[in-house]
């Protein structure tokens, strides 16, 4: 697969990914996803079976709750959201990295300000600093998308040296931090999500880290 394709499927498929782990389901928005068959294929990752197991649940909630009664389909989403990633008491499978080096599961911890550091590298800064962990899995995923943007803009101009550092930082980025811990969470979705959405979720980030590990630290210009 071209260097070029896999930079485009990383924007689009971790966008997303950290867009529905960090937002509460939204109507408007799951519409539009399954309208458009979003969930149909991949843009990255489509011959891993994580992946395509992922996809497949997620395309069957739709059609057994979505298509069925979708406005309590959106309230059991909300809720499942709750539960898994904000908490009624204990959060079944905590969105923050810093949790999982913690013993006492704590936030704000060294592995919040390494994100941190890297985020500002590359211009990004959360809108709640200080407020809100910067290693929230959702936000981690965000900035590997940031980083596609800026692999696809150095492709564009054929700056070999920016690509090189920039596919070098990811590959740090990745083994330093989502995959140092989100495998662990995912297992925790499996095991306490009450829906086959956030399990087919689940499993398309476990799918799309392990694809965006795979691109090379040191690529050659290929568009």
């Amino acid at each position: 697969m071209e260097l070029l394709t896999q930079l485009m499927g990383e924007m689009l498929l971790c966008g997303l990914l950290g867009e529905l782990v960090y937002q509460p389901p939204n109507e408007t928005r799951l519409q539009s996803l399954y309208a458009e068959g979003v969930f149909t294929e991949s843009p990255l990752g489509d011959d891993q079976e994580v992946v395509r197991a992922g996809l497949a649940r997620l395309q069957a909630w739709g059609s057994e709750h979505w298509a069925v009664d979708p406005v309590q389909a959106l309230a059991d989403l909300k809720a499942d959201h709750l539960r898994l990633f904000v908490g009624l008491g204990k959060v079944l499978a905590p969105p923050w990295e810093s949790v999982y080096f913690s013993d006492e599961q704590q936030l704000f911890q060294e592995q919040t300000l390494k994100v941190r550091a890297w985020y500002r590298k590359y211009g990004l800064q959360i809108e709640h600093l200080h407020n809100e962990p910067d290693d929230h899995l959702g936000m981690e995923l965000g900035f590997l998308a940031h980083l596609a943007q800026f692999g696809l803009q150095a492709l564009a101009h054929g700056d070999t040296e920016a690509l090189d550092q920039l596919l070098s930082d990811q590959a740090a980025f990745l083994a330093e931090h989502p995959l140092a811990w989100t495998p662990k969470w995912c297992d925790l979705v499996e095991q306490h999500a009450n829906t086959d959405f956030y399990r087919g979720i689940a499993l398309l980030i476990r799918g799309t880290l392990h694809e965006v590990a795979q691109i090379a630290p040191v690529a050659p210009v290929s568009q």
